[in-house]
């Protein structure tokens, strides 16, 4: 599984993703940046890749996204630049900040931004809007109802139905203080408000969609159908680590 499958493209390996670039690329519009340029290609089934170029008309990265129907009120407090490319980054921010106090709010987290340089620059902190995207990993999971979830879970350890972890701004046992960037990861659980089994029409490969009810607001998450099993019902519950990818989508608020 990948965050590419997650959205209909499931790519096994190097050549796969060359073709898929070269295919998406014929359908692609152009946003430029003063690093140089994104490509965006959008898929009527709501999945989009946002090719990277630099000034010298290479390309030079690629980021998945999904555009879903959530919004989230947060807090924008930095911008996190990535050595992977000019053109990456995203935001630490607070969730769903109180009464307009932008130094604070439910919970913290990262998510990475797939047309990070077009945003300008920022005073921070700002509140502000943004549509947010999980990508599921292999530890998703999909239960019919808040009973079925607990029933898993150990006893002295239960994750709330409706929870969140921003397991990307914590070390791993292999991570030092001074070398981590904090990471666009969440571990979460929610509520399923709405749910389709999208296809993808570029690739013709299918994914599913939830609308995610969580503390601090509701997520768009996609999920390679291999991750599901059987079919889901409004009301059940998900849960997972997630890759999180946001796109501001209001800053004058």
């Amino acid at each position: 599984m990948s965050n590419l499958s997650d959205i209909g493209f499931p790519v096994q390996n190097e050549q796969d993703v060359n073709v898929l670039i070269t295919e998406t690329i014929k359908y692609v519009e152009s946003i430029r940046c003063p690093q140089g340029f994104y490509l965006r290609f959008a898929d009527a089934s709501g999945a989009e890749i946002y090719l990277q170029g630099n000034p010298e008309q290479e390309l030079i990265g690629f980021n998945p996204h999904y555009d879903g129907k959530s919004r989230k009120k947060v807090s924008l407090t930095k911008a996190i630049e990535r050595d992977s490319s000019e053109l990456d980054g995203g935001f630490h921010v607070w969730a769903n900040p109180k009464n307009d106090d932008a130094e604070s709010g439910e919970y913290q987290f990262v998510f990475d931004a797939p047309d990070f340089r077009t945003i300008g620059e920022i005073d921070f902190p700002k509140i502000c809007e943004i549509q947010l995207t999980a990508f599921a990993s292999n530890d998703f999971k999909v239960f019919r109802g808040e009973v079925d979830f607990y029933y898993v879970q150990d006893a002295e350890a239960q994750m709330s139905a409706k929870s969140f972890f921003p397991s990307g701004l914590f070390l791993t046992k292999d991570e030092t203080i001074a070398t981590e960037t904090p990471r666009p990861i969440g571990i979460f659980a929610g509520e399923i408000k709405e749910f389709e089994l999208k296809t993808n029409e570029l690739s013709n490969e299918n994914f599913y969609w939830f609308l995610v009810e969580t503390v601090g607001g509701e997520i768009d998450v996609v999920a390679d159908v291999k991750l599901v099993p059987n079919k889901p019902n409004i009301g059940g519950i998900v849960s997972g680590q997630f890759w999180l990818s946001g796109r501001v989508i209001n800053l004058s608020e």
